[in-house]
């Protein structure tokens, strides 16, 4: 871009990673938004539980930092951008994406002066292994945020895609890792869910 021609290294390489993570708001997620139906993209997921984070980080197994918990999900899906987003239920090789993923957050943070990226590098690997209690909370909440949008869409992509009970609880178990009292929650909305008929016994 011309505009940032001359402009001093760090600066120009800051700015240059802000434009390219603009391209997460072109990548559209199966999730659909909880009050006009329509098919959130990426950014919009991030924005959502970056801020979940903050509010609930009362509510974590451990003492969490929600500051740090919010910056973890700000960049937790910043790789989509390469990767693409894949559907939790979507049948995709598991192993497969995550080497994309690597790939992607290699390149991505790499854009940023190095220690800049190193640190977000570190944060998002931090996220990705769930080796900390922030980073357990955080995963907590990434895997909840789709039951409540689910919720408030007839099921979402829980009809489509034929999902179980046993395989969700399996699926998103991880939330009970980060807070109990969200797995508690996790488990009236399968009640709920079964008892409309979305999710299957």
């Amino acid at each position: 871009m011309d505009w940032m021609n001359g402009l001093p290294t760090r600066l120009g390489q800051q700015l240059q990673f802000l434009v390219e993570i603009d391209h997460l708001k072109s990548v559209v997620r199966a999730t659909r938004n909880l009050h006009n139906g329509a098919l959130e993209n990426t950014a919009e997921h991030s924005w959502y539980v970056a801020l979940m984070g903050l509010m609930l980080a009362e509510h974590a197994n451990e003492p969490v930092d929600g500051a740090r918990v919010a910056q973890m999900l700000l960049i937790h899906d910043l790789v989509e951008i390469d990767a693409g987003d894949h559907p939790l239920h979507g049948g995709h090789p598991p192993a497969d994406q995550a080497d994309k993923e690597i790939a992607a957050a290699v390149r991505i943070f790499g854009l940023l002066p190095d220690e800049q990226g190193q640190t977000l590098h570190a944060l998002w690997h931090e996220f990705e292994a769930a080796e900390s209690a922030d980073a357990r909370f955080a995963k907590a909440i990434d895997r909840f945020q789709p039951l409540m949008a689910n919720m408030a869409n007839g099921g979402g992509s829980w009809p489509q895609y034929d999902v179980h009970r046993a395989q969700l609880e399996h699926r998103v178990g991880g939330i009970g890792q980060g807070s109990d009292a969200l797995w508690a929650v996790a488990q009236r909305i399968f009640d709920a869910g079964q008892a409309q008929g979305w999710i299957k016994a």
